[in-house]
């Protein structure tokens, strides 16, 4: 009987020592159960904020290409304005020009009638006409000067098809007067070193 007891006691003893280790095994059964749980959503946490990033880097790869075709299109824009605005300018400078030119260009026949007058005059006895006229045209070829207009030369120089325009040949009075301006028909005229008027001349032969 007391055997039996003892038995009993060892069986109880047992099942006692069993069920701690049973409900440990449990915990830790629900504790990995837990950290996998809290794993996969770390994980998926993961996932999420790696797409997001993609798709930022995305965004930013595509902003990126569109500040430089933006940049690329600002400057070609730029390029072509200053080619505009430097061919305005251009345009303007000659239309200027031109037009200066041609208002000088059709004061040079007053020129020529000064210079005829003064000619005749020369053998005159008025002097207050010859005064007068010397007057009138120095003040006019002064400002025409101021202007960049210049006389050509020609007379006595060497024939220049640059500058002369021979109307007609003559012997010349001497040897060293071949091939050169012998007289002038009409003075010539540059203006800013720009040939506008060439200068009629005989030329010796």
């Amino acid at each position: 009987m007391k055997q039996t007891e003892d038995m009993a006691e060892k069986e109880e003893k047992k099942t006692a020592q069993e069920q701690p280790q049973a409900a440990q095994e449990e915990t830790v059964k629900q504790e990995e159960k837990t950290d996998k749980k809290a794993a996969k959503k770390e994980q998926k946490k993961l996932e999420e904020l790696q797409e997001k990033l993609k798709e930022a880097q995305a965004r930013a790869a595509a902003a990126e290409e569109k500040a430089a075709k933006e940049k690329d299109d600002y400057l070609r824009l730029m390029a072509e304005f200053e080619t505009f605005r430097r061919r305005t300018a251009e345009d303007r400078l000659n239309l200027i020009s031109t037009a200066a030119t041609d208002t000088i260009k059709g004061l040079l026949p007053v020129l020529d009638d000064c210079e005829r007058a003064m000619q005749i005059l020369a053998t005159s006895t008025d002097e207050a006409a010859k005064e007068g006229t010397g007057l009138i045209y120095d003040k006019l070829m002064g400002y025409l000067k101021t202007k960049g207009l210049e006389r050509i030369e020609a007379k006595g120089e060497k024939f220049d098809t640059d500058f002369h325009e021979a109307v007609t040949q003559f012997p010349a009075p001497e040897d060293a007067l071949k091939g050169c301006v012998i007289d002038v028909i009409q003075t010539g005229y540059t203006l800013g070193g720009k040939v506008i008027r060439y200068a009629k001349v005989v030329v010796g032969i």
